[in-house]
């Protein structure tokens, strides 16, 4: 599934450039004031300055609706995924992803819904207090304590899906997306991340070679 957050120039316009939360990137869900109350949580952000998916973005802030799930639970999936899966490059709102597409499953199945609630409630039993204001080693403690339960491998195998199939996520890591139908990486060349060491010549020969 390929994610857009969609980021809202209406939501700045109608005074909420100052709400509190993520730091980053974009958007496609039709949000106002008024709008924003119907749902049962939201979460927002704005995009950090100089972002490298600044360019994606028509907007500084961007919202994640969520309709089941309470904007604190919501947040505190969003930084328990950071906390699985830490990525600098990665703003929240990449993150927020995994809380929208678990919101929707909850959206789908009471149980599946009393499992998030009751295991944002773990978290914070076990920072005693909020987990998502919690430091960083607490979160982390806490995430740990959680390792085997139903609430845990729920919310570690959305992110797999959700952080990293997205335009923001190939944005930050430098992949270009999809090949095949741009003719494919030995016309567009394959070594396009900056951030791995340049093979070997012998790891791309000519495509006019033919094995012996």
């Amino acid at each position: 599934m390929r994610h857009v957050i969609p980021i809202r120039p209406d939501v700045v316009a109608d005074g909420c450039a100052d709400e509190p939360s993520g730091e980053v990137p974009r958007l496609d869900l039709p949000l106002t004031r008024r709008e924003l109350l119907r749902g049962s949580g939201v979460l927002m952000g704005t995009i950090a300055a100089g972002s490298v998916l600044a360019s994606l973005a028509p907007s500084t802030v961007w919202a994640v609706e969520l309709k089941t799930l309470s904007q604190s639970d919501g947040t505190a999936i969003l930084k328990m995924a950071r906390v699985l899966y830490p990525h600098k490059r990665l703003p929240d709102a990449v993150y927020a992803l995994v809380a929208k597409d678990l919101d929707a499953d909850a959206g789908k199945d009471p149980k599946a819904a009393t499992l998030l609630r009751d295991g944002v409630m773990a978290l914070d039993k076990a920072v005693g207090g909020k987990f998502a204001a919690a430091p960083a080693a607490k979160q982390l403690a806490a995430v740990k304590s959680l390792e085997g339960t139903p609430f845990f491998a729920t919310v570690r195998g959305k992110c797999i899906t959700s952080l990293y199939d997205n335009d923001m996520a190939y944005k930050a890591f430098g992949y270009p997306g999809s090949s095949w139908d741009k003719g494919g990486y030995i016309t567009r060349g394959f070594q396009d991340l900056k951030w791995l060491p340049a093979p070997s010549p012998q790891a791309s020969p000519s495509p006019n070679l033919r094995a012996g």
